[in-house]
């Protein structure tokens, strides 16, 4: 039984009660308020939305001229990851500011965001006070409150404004279910006759295909993004390789030839050399105690867990020069579940790909550097 099956079990859709409330609110927000209160109301109401599309259009337009200037001035400014010890304020501006040089979409989101804010706030100081002279001269009589007359076109304007909340409560809706179709809430949404209505007549007709196109391949792409930038978090903080690792993935990829070659043989060296710490797992399951240590620890105890092979085996494949990336997720459990794990994923030259490997999983049996279905027991972050 889901967590979502005693709501499906109801005979009253949520949503669709959640949508008539936006709606019906409105109208009782306007009859008190009257005629003239809820004109001034819908009219500011109206001015705020128009301030918020032409904030997010000029931010828009100006972010894609800034974007390639800051990263032009920023790729200026020399930031080499130190690869001696630094504090976490330094670690924290490394990899903030790497970050935003390397990755357009978190550069294009982070000075976005900035643009429209300042923007938003130029526009508001601008205009409001216009807006407000405006409406105090445009009340050419005063309505008492218990007019009848005032209270029924308060209403009617509420009416127009709660459609307005109304249709952006599904349009929020009709995203997320775009986004996250196999969500356990998606069917309910969607069981909601209201949302149906809104969603097929106005939101659909509106949007055309772009949502259900364009929407799910820019949220891969953030997702990507995403994972790049926790990578990032780790190459800063294992940038400085101690001379003990770097001598010795030297002497054990000495008979490699090639990046695949070089890598395998440190999977192996990793994998068998280091022995998982179960003590550090129990600790953790039984008083949420998280024993943090550096790559460096795990090569001198010779234990440690999933995030600890990785990160061991990252800094000693970095040192012979390969690319590599700590990779986090879900690993298969072999009991037919997933849990916390985490593993490399390491660039061949020679073949122009990065393919996945599992240092951990080597003292389980089996090949765990690049087999088929890797995927099947091994499931990224997003």
């Amino acid at each position: 039984m889901t967590d979502m099956t005693w709501l499906q079990s109801t005979s009253i859709n949520l949503i669709s009660i959640l949508i008539v409330l936006t709606f019906v609110g409105s109208v009782i927000q306007g009859f008190f308020r009257g005629g003239s209160g809820s004109a001034k109301h819908l009219l500011s109401m109206l001015v705020e939305a128009v301030i918020v599309i032409l904030s997010m259009f000029i931010a828009w337009k100006g972010v894609q001229w800034v974007s390639p200037v800051i990263q032009t001035w920023l790729k200026g400014q020399n930031l080499q990851i130190p690869t001696v010890e630094i504090s976490m304020l330094k670690q924290a501006y490394y990899t903030a500011m790497t970050s935003i040089r390397d990755f357009p979409l978190l550069r294009f989101g982070v000075l976005f965001l900035l643009g429209y804010m300042i923007v938003k706030q130029l526009l508001n100081l601008l205009i409001n006070p216009l807006l407000g002279s405006w409406l105090a001269n445009r009340d050419p009589y005063r309505e008492r409150s218990n007019s009848f007359i005032s209270s029924v076109s308060g209403g009617v304007i509420g009416s127009v404004a709660g459609l307005a909340r109304a249709l952006i409560l599904i349009a929020v809706l009709f995203i997320y279910v775009t986004l996250f179709p196999h969500s356990l809430i998606t069917p309910y949404i969607e069981s909601s006759q209201m949302y149906q209505k809104g969603a097929k007549e106005v939101i659909s007709p509106f949007t055309g295909d772009f949502i259900a196109d364009k929407v799910p391949v820019f949220t891969r792409a953030v997702e990507q993004e995403f994972t790049n930038i926790l990578q990032r978090k780790y190459e800063v903080l294992d940038a400085k390789i101690p001379g003990n690792i770097a001598d010795t993935a030297k002497e054990v990829t000495a008979s490699g030839k090639t990046d695949e070659e070089k890598a395998k043989l440190l999977y192996k060296w990793v994998g068998s050399r280091i022995k998982y710490d179960w003590n550090k797992v129990t600790l953790y399951e039984e008083k949420r105690i998280w024993k943090e240590q550096t790559p460096e620890d795990t090569f001198n105890t010779r234990e440690g867990v999933c995030i600890d092979y990785s990160r061991l085996y990252a800094q000693m494949a970095r040192s012979i020069g390969l690319d590599v990336k700590v990779v986090t997720g879900l690993g298969y459990d072999g009991q037919g579940s997933y849990g916390p794990h985490a593993w490399n994923e390491v660039y061949l030259k020679e073949s122009d790909r990065w393919v996945p490997l599992d240092s951990t999983w080597v003292a389980s049996g089996g090949n765990w550097f690049n087999p088929p279905n890797f995927d099947q027991t091994h499931v990224k972050d997003a």
